[in-house]
């Protein structure tokens, strides 16, 4: 992927800008939806925006583009704001993932409408791709993505307490889930499967 970017300047612009859209919707969701509940924390902060300069991280934009996996700013948000905390911090979480699910069905079907080996369809195509790959991958049970957050929303309070107890643990799982190629084995085909359901080739 980095040798193609390096090697063509144009493709690597369009992946830039696919990345930072789908960053952006994904922080935006977490931060709207976080506001609804009760929460104005990310109001406050200017996070209930798509513009891209609140939520890209560049480190986490970075290692994107190159490794396939990455990260925005996170979105700060009060429990102690929230109706039912527990319930509700797991709906903050899965809204970012489920932002990304829409973007990329929105776009797969308008990428019917277009040929894909044009410049525009490259341009949806790896919408497509990017947004459905940020929705995997936070979707993984490890903190800090949002898919720890979701499992101690569903799970009973007692249970619950016990597996937050695991969160300063998250990220040495995440560390390794990356870096034993588990990513590639778990998340990739995933990515792969969804794509295909959706009717996108490259």
């Amino acid at each position: 992927m980095l040798a193609l970017l390096t090697e063509n300047p144009l493709i690597f612009a369009v992946v830039l800008v696919a990345l930072v859209i789908s960053l952006s919707v994904h922080e935006f969701a977490h931060a709207w939806v976080s506001d609804k509940l009760g929460d104005p924390t990310a109001r406050y902060m200017g996070r209930v925006t798509l513009n891209p300069k609140a939520h890209i991280d560049p480190l986490g934009m970075l290692l994107l583009v190159v490794a396939g996996f990455g990260w925005g700013k996170p979105v700060p948000f009060n429990p102690l704001n929230l109706k039912y905390p527990k319930r509700d911090s797991a709906l903050i979480a899965l809204a970012g993932p489920a932002s990304n699910f829409i973007l990329a069905i929105v776009t797969a079907i308008i990428l019917n409408f277009v040929n894909v080996n044009s410049l525009v369809g490259g341009a949806l195509y790896l919408l497509v791709f990017y947004n459905l790959l940020l929705g995997v991958f936070n979707l993984m049970p490890f903190h800090p993505l949002d898919g720890f957050k979701i499992v101690g929303g569903l799970l009973p309070n007692n249970l619950a307490l016990q597996w937050y107890q695991m969160q300063p643990y998250g990220i040495i799982i995440l560390v390794a889930f990356i870096f034993t190629n588990s990513f590639q084995k778990i998340v990739l085909p995933i990515v792969d499967i969804l794509t295909k359901m959706l009717g996108v080739t490259a």
